[in-house]
């Protein structure tokens, strides 16, 4: 498990060093670097899966797009270079530092830490120390006889490659859906446009145990229908291969008493939510998801319902990282631990806050309250979920 991700000179950030525990919630007023932290994350993935030889980081790619070096370098106190590092399950320390010009699309990797050297290279008069998924071929050796900083370096790489990363701006209703080969996709996809090709082609795949929801067949298809239920009463799914296309169609049905209907016809929030399911339900214990805006066009009720969710898929094994915006998620994951079904100690909060230049450098730009074992939190800055009190203060007389 990531314990710890720190930044250096990347985008709003002059130094930021963020725990990270099996289920941590970014919050904060807009642009002020949740997204950030997840870019980081993402760069890092799509770099490894997409070239897996390379020795630069793509900032442009099929799972995000950045722009230029000046767009990800902090733009006060950086100039060239930035620094990402994962620090693995409390023992192991990966940093990657990037350089490049200012209007370049990648960035030259020019030094690398792991837990037991230190290379610093030069891309134009060194070759000779060749990379593979961003760290030292040599560390990653197919030996018998592993040492234990190599298998840490094995499981980061296969866990940041795997990596599920869902973008707010998730597909809506459509008349049907890409179908490709699950080794071509093994993951949704950013926008969950791969969720239902995964959902059909996988369908009989079972799920992790400790997720399966009782009396129901422990498949994928079927587990994700029954989740989809809780969601919205009665849904029931059905997917069809189209004849001689790369396409898959989706019907929904929401009452017994209708036939399957077209996406469209059920409410856009069912397609905003179906993505995250099926992700949460194909990962394995220690993969990695990211989720932005798990709230998405759902009812309030829901918001809380998939706070729970979520929760529940930390507790299974799997790292979840979610950007919310909504109190009713932060709400579900306090229910989640004040009935035990996640420890306190397996939550971080980080409610992340607008730079200003009249503060020092020393000043944090996030702020992390603590969970107790009853859900109660200990402190709330200024900000944090308090739009609700704020309001009733105000139609109350108070303020």
């Amino acid at each position: 498990m990531l314990t710890r991700i720190d930044l250096q000179h990347f985008k709003c950030f002059e130094s930021l060093k963020l725990p990270l525990r099996p289920l941590t919630l970014l919050s904060g007023v807009n642009a002020s670097g949740k997204s950030s932290v997840l870019h980081a994350l993402v760069l890092l993935h799509q770099t490894m899966r997409e070239h897996e030889w390379s020795m630069r980081l793509l900032l442009n790619g099929s799972v995000v797009r950045l722009g230029t070096v000046g767009d990800v370098i902090d733009k006060v106190h950086g100039r060239q270079s930035c620094t990402i590092a994962l620090l693995d399950s409390d023992t192991a320390r990966f940093q990657w530092e990037f350089e490049g010009e200012r209007d370049e699309m990648s960035m030259e990797l020019r030094r690398f830490s792991g837990p037991t050297n230190e290379i610093a290279l030069s891309i134009e008069i060194d070759r000779t120390q060749p990379f593979r998924h961003l760290l030292p071929h040599g560390v990653l050796t197919q030996s018998s006889d592993k040492p234990p900083s190599v298998l840490l370096a094995d499981s980061l790489a296969k866990r940041m490659c795997g990596l599920t990363y869902l973008t707010a701006e998730r597909l809506g209703p459509r008349e049907y859906y890409l179908f490709d080969d699950p080794q071509l996709t093994p993951v949704v996809g950013p926008r969950g446009e791969y969720a239902i090709s995964i959902l059909h082609s996988r369908r009989d795949t079972h799920v992790v145990d400790s997720l399966v929801v009782q009396d129901v067949p422990p498949t994928l298809f079927r587990q994700v229908e029954a989740r989809m239920a809780r969601f919205f009463p009665d849904c029931v799914l059905e997917t069809n291969q189209v004849r001689h296309a790369n396409a898959v169609t989706l019907g929904i049905r929401m009452s017994t008493d209708t036939d399957f209907h077209r996406p469209i016809h059920t409410g856009f929030g069912l397609t905003q939510v179906l993505p995250i399911v099926v992700a949460a339900l194909v990962a394995n214990k220690e993969d990695l998801l990211l989720i932005e805006n798990p709230e998405v066009h759902m009812h309030p009720a829901g918001q809380a319902m998939m706070g729970e969710f979520l929760a529940q898929v930390a507790a299974a094994g799997v790292q979840v990282v979610i950007e919310t915006h909504s109190d009713h998620v932060l709400n579900g994951i306090r229910r989640t631990i004040k009935n035990r079904t996640l420890p306190a100690d397996d939550v971080a909060l980080h409610f992340f806050q607008m730079r200003r230049e009249d503060q020092p450098s020393s000043t944090s730009q996030v702020q992390s309250p603590i969970l107790d074992t009853h859900g109660n939190i200990d402190s709330w800055p200024e900000g944090f979920f308090d739009q609700f009190d704020k309001d009733m203060n105000y139609f109350a007389g108070w303020s």
